[in-house]
């Protein structure tokens, strides 16, 4: 014997007689009618949405700015995620914003430029706090993503920022 679920409470029991529906209840099964399951309710023709897709970047770093004796003055690294997001209303005939691919393909040439290396020596990240971190990426990404709507960083797993581009 099988059993599917196929909305909360329902279960299909799949037997030699053939296929039936139990609804359980505080543990007790009895017998009932399918559910009709309804189309989903809207369409995308309004939908306003943000995707996204996450990078990692393995880098180095130090903050020169910061006061005398404080830790992050001192070389060390991150596992910095880096979250892209774009948002826009879903194109009529494909169902997306954007490709996932077309995404990967446009970060492609800043993540060569900053996996893997030392980031107080790329141009204009002298001082490469994750605030900074995410307005260069922004700078480098808009043109070829003119959707973007935010960069997050997180250097730890508790830590971050989220830059939406600059204030009008």
């Amino acid at each position: 014997m099988d059993c599917m679920v196929t909305a909360p409470g329902v279960v299909w029991i799949i037997g030699a007689a053939g296929p039936s529906t139990h609804s359980h209840t505080l543990g007790k099964a009895r017998n009932r009618p399918a559910p009709a399951i309804a189309p989903a309710a809207g369409t995308l023709d309004n939908a306003h949405m943000d995707i996204f897709k996450v990078f990692t970047l393995e880098s180095a770093h130090r903050l020169p700015n910061v006061p005398p004796g404080h830790k992050c003055a001192r070389l060390h690294g991150h596992s910095f995620q880096v979250e892209v997001h774009v948002s826009g209303t879903p194109g009529a005939d494909t169902g997306w914003i954007m490709d996932f691919g077309e995404l990967k393909a446009a970060f492609a040439p800043i993540h060569a430029q900053l996996d893997h290396h030392y980031l107080n020596e790329v141009p204009g990240l002298e001082n490469p706090t994750s605030e900074r971190l995410a307005m260069w990426i922004w700078e480098r990404l808009k043109p070829a993503v003119p959707a973007l709507s935010a960069i997050v960083i997180r250097e730890t797993c508790t830590s971050g920022c989220r830059y939406q581009g600059p204030g009008d």
